[in-house]
């Protein structure tokens, strides 16, 4: 099973997100926006029950915080993806962190850059002419994050929520 640990936001991030998702993200079809939280992996049913089991642990113990979008950014020269930058908090690095630890990537990993992808795919002129075009705009954005999800790829590729994990002790 191919998952990812990731924050899902508010219907009103996702919303402004999705206003450039719809039309320069590859992937808007078929993942949900998000802020990963780690690298996707392959792992087997049984390993994934395992691993909720401690994703459920630290979520009990890591308290809500506030998720802070303030910036539009890319990952050039890596790959021509645009992104909304999200501050990285130190309670946000934390969890990061402690998720890595579980979620073990497999593969190559890259560090922790807090982030919203709302462009990929995107030919070279395009890549700088949207990027341009929302460098002049200010995104300055807060909510309180209280939960986060494990992301599972569906048989025809969508990735669908597996299970939230909310923040804070459970009652």
């Amino acid at each position: 099973m191919k998952y990812v640990i990731a924050i899902i936001p508010s219907m009103t991030l996702q919303n402004i997100a999705n206003h450039l998702r719809k039309r320069y993200d590859s992937q808007y079809e078929i993942l949900p926006t998000h802020l990963p939280l780690s690298e996707s992996s392959e792992v087997s049913e049984t390993a994934i029950k395992e691993m909720v089991v401690k994703l459920r642990e630290v979520a009990n113990e890591t308290n809500p915080f506030s998720l802070q979008v303030f910036k539009y950014s890319s990952f050039k020269p890596l790959d021509s993806s645009i992104y909304m930058g999200v501050r990285d908090i130190e309670e946000l690095v934390t969890l990061q962190k402690k998720l890595n630890k579980i979620s073990k990537p497999t593969g190559k990993t890259h560090p922790f850059i807090p982030h919203i992808k709302i462009c990929q795919g995107l030919d070279d002129d395009e890549f700088h002419d949207i990027l341009g075009r929302l460098k002049m705009e200010s995104v300055n954005y807060e909510e309180k994050c209280n939960c986060f999800q494990l992301l599972s790829e569906s048989e025809n590729g969508i990735w669908v929520v597996y299970e939230t994990f909310w923040l804070g002790k459970e009652e």
